[in-house]
């Protein structure tokens, strides 16, 4: 229920519903590489990446000290924010969304990094792997003799 998620789970869901208003699909706490978890990966229609951290409050952010990691890892970044917070803090070179539980809405587009073709295409296969896993792991909690999900 929605009651029992964290404030910044309650943001990456709305996130994740205007997400496929835009025809994305998305991956919560998705790790692009070792060390790194961004909140929400959305992967767009054209093979697009954005990540979208998910921010409750002005402790949040600022003990947030990996996000510009995050940066070499999408197309375009955004930080996601419900209406009380001061999004003064927040760099104006990222794209900005305000959402709450059941949706958003992106006031600034975030500027355009394109990726690597290579680590696209390596990213793209982790985002599939790590859904596909999930979706496993929900319909079959315990993989049995073959092995573990890996993911």
């Amino acid at each position: 229920m929605v009651q029992d998620l964290a404030p910044g789970q309650r943001l990456a869901r709305g996130v994740a519903r205007h997400m496929a208003t835009l025809g994305f699909v998305t991956v919560e706490e998705f790790v692009p590489a070792r060390g790194l978890r961004v909140d929400v990966m959305a992967l767009g229609p054209k093979g697009e990446l954005w990540v979208v951290e998910c921010k409750s409050s002005r402790a949040d952010f600022q003990s947030d000290s990996k996000w510009q990691g995050y940066l070499e890892w999408c197309d375009r970044y955004f930080w996601a924010v419900d209406l009380a917070f001061p999004n003064e803090l927040l760099p104006d070179d990222s794209g900005l969304i305000i959402a709450d539980d059941y949706d958003a809405e992106i006031v600034r587009m975030a500027p355009e990094q394109k990726l690597p073709a290579a680590r696209r295409k390596k990213l793209i296969q982790k985002f599939a792997m790590d859904a596909a896993s999930r979706l496993h792991r929900l319909r079959d909690p315990q993989p049995g003799a073959a092995g573990t999900w890996g993911v």
